[in-house]
Protein backbone atom coordinates (compact mmCIF):
# COMPACT_ATOMS: atom_id res chain seq x y z
CA UNK A 1 0.00 0.00 0.00
CA UNK A 2 1.28 3.63 -0.57
CA UNK A 3 2.16 5.31 2.24
CA UNK A 4 -0.84 7.26 3.79
CA UNK A 5 -3.93 5.04 2.26
CA UNK A 6 -4.23 2.74 5.04
CA UNK A 7 -7.50 0.63 4.96
CA UNK A 8 -9.02 2.73 2.11
CA UNK A 9 -8.97 0.41 -0.85
CA UNK A 10 -9.58 -2.86 0.85
CA UNK A 11 -11.67 -1.48 3.54
CA UNK A 12 -15.26 -1.76 2.33
CA UNK A 13 -14.75 -5.71 1.86
CA UNK A 14 -13.01 -6.17 4.61
CA UNK A 15 -15.16 -4.73 7.28
CA UNK A 16 -18.73 -5.58 5.94
CA UNK A 17 -17.59 -9.44 5.76
CA UNK A 18 -16.25 -9.15 9.44
CA UNK A 19 -17.70 -11.74 12.11
CA UNK A 20 -15.82 -10.24 15.23
CA UNK A 21 -16.90 -7.72 17.83
CA UNK A 22 -13.75 -6.00 18.27
CA UNK A 23 -11.33 -4.59 15.41
CA UNK A 24 -7.53 -3.82 17.08
CA UNK A 25 -5.88 -1.35 14.32
CA UNK A 26 -3.29 0.20 13.93
CA UNK A 27 -3.00 4.21 13.38
CA UNK A 28 0.44 5.11 14.73
CA UNK A 29 2.38 6.49 12.07
CA UNK A 30 1.67 7.89 8.51
CA UNK A 31 1.74 4.65 6.79
CA UNK A 32 -1.67 3.93 8.50
CA UNK A 33 -4.35 6.05 6.52
CA UNK A 34 -6.73 8.34 8.11
CA UNK A 35 -10.17 7.88 9.24
CA UNK A 36 -13.09 7.17 6.56
CA UNK A 37 -12.55 3.71 6.00
CA UNK A 38 -14.14 2.88 9.39
CA UNK A 39 -17.61 4.04 7.93
CA UNK A 40 -17.58 0.72 6.89
CA UNK A 41 -17.19 -1.22 10.38
CA UNK A 42 -20.30 -3.34 11.13
CA UNK A 43 -22.68 -0.89 13.97
CA UNK A 44 -22.07 -4.20 16.77
CA UNK A 45 -17.90 -3.87 16.33
CA UNK A 46 -15.67 -2.11 18.70
CA UNK A 47 -12.80 -0.23 17.29
CA UNK A 48 -9.83 -0.18 19.33
CA UNK A 49 -7.56 2.37 18.04
CA UNK A 50 -4.05 1.81 18.20
CA UNK A 51 -2.41 5.53 18.32
CA UNK A 52 0.47 5.49 20.63
CA UNK A 53 3.42 3.84 19.04
CA UNK A 54 5.61 1.11 20.73
CA UNK A 55 8.12 1.59 18.31
CA UNK A 56 9.55 4.73 19.58
CA UNK A 57 9.86 6.11 23.22
CA UNK A 58 8.63 9.38 22.71
CA UNK A 59 5.52 10.40 23.83
CA UNK A 60 2.38 11.32 21.86
CA UNK A 61 0.73 14.66 23.19
CA UNK A 62 -2.69 13.96 24.80
CA UNK A 63 -3.89 16.41 22.48
CA UNK A 64 -3.16 15.12 19.84
CA UNK A 65 -4.34 11.45 21.09
CA UNK A 66 -8.03 13.65 21.70
CA UNK A 67 -8.08 14.84 18.48
CA UNK A 68 -7.49 11.73 16.23
CA UNK A 69 -10.13 10.24 18.71
CA UNK A 70 -12.59 12.91 17.82
CA UNK A 71 -11.69 12.58 13.78
CA UNK A 72 -12.38 8.69 14.11
CA UNK A 73 -15.93 9.46 15.90
CA UNK A 74 -16.60 11.14 12.87
CA UNK A 75 -17.32 7.25 11.53
CA UNK A 76 -17.74 4.80 14.38
CA UNK A 77 -19.92 6.15 17.46
CA UNK A 78 -17.76 7.53 20.36
CA UNK A 79 -18.99 4.79 22.52
CA UNK A 80 -17.58 2.01 20.16
CA UNK A 81 -14.42 3.55 20.22
CA UNK A 82 -11.26 2.54 22.64
CA UNK A 83 -7.34 3.68 22.89
CA UNK A 84 -4.38 1.40 22.82
CA UNK A 85 -0.71 1.09 21.96
CA UNK A 86 -0.08 0.15 18.40
CA UNK A 87 0.85 -3.18 19.34
CA UNK A 88 2.65 -4.96 21.99
CA UNK A 89 6.35 -3.35 23.15
CA UNK A 90 8.41 -5.99 21.48
CA UNK A 91 6.87 -5.88 17.96
CA UNK A 92 9.79 -7.25 16.67
CA UNK A 93 12.11 -10.19 17.56
CA UNK A 94 15.29 -8.19 18.49
CA UNK A 95 12.45 -5.72 20.11
CA UNK A 96 12.09 -2.00 20.20
CA UNK A 97 14.39 0.14 21.74
CA UNK A 98 12.31 1.89 24.06
CA UNK A 99 12.74 1.35 27.96
CA UNK A 100 10.13 0.23 30.78
CA UNK A 101 10.02 3.77 31.92
CA UNK A 102 9.13 4.86 28.64
CA UNK A 103 6.56 1.95 28.37
CA UNK A 104 5.28 2.61 31.66
CA UNK A 105 4.86 6.88 30.32
CA UNK A 106 2.77 5.35 26.96
CA UNK A 107 0.19 3.19 29.14
CA UNK A 108 -0.73 6.00 31.77
CA UNK A 109 -1.17 8.22 29.31
CA UNK A 110 -3.49 6.24 27.63
CA UNK A 111 -4.99 5.71 30.92
CA UNK A 112 -5.23 9.75 31.07
CA UNK A 113 -6.64 9.97 27.98
CA UNK A 114 -9.66 7.44 27.94
CA UNK A 115 -10.31 8.71 31.39
CA UNK A 116 -11.17 12.50 30.04
CA UNK A 117 -12.91 11.09 26.96
CA UNK A 118 -15.15 8.49 27.67
CA UNK A 119 -14.95 9.88 31.82
CA UNK A 120 -14.20 6.30 33.53
CA UNK A 121 -11.95 6.03 36.24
Amino acid sequence: MAPGRGLRRIAERLFTGLKHDRLLLEYDDYRSGDFPPLRFVPRHVTVVLGLVTTKRPDLESEDELRRRIDAAAKYVPLERLALSTQCGFASTFEGNEITPDAQRAKLELIVRTAQKVWGHT
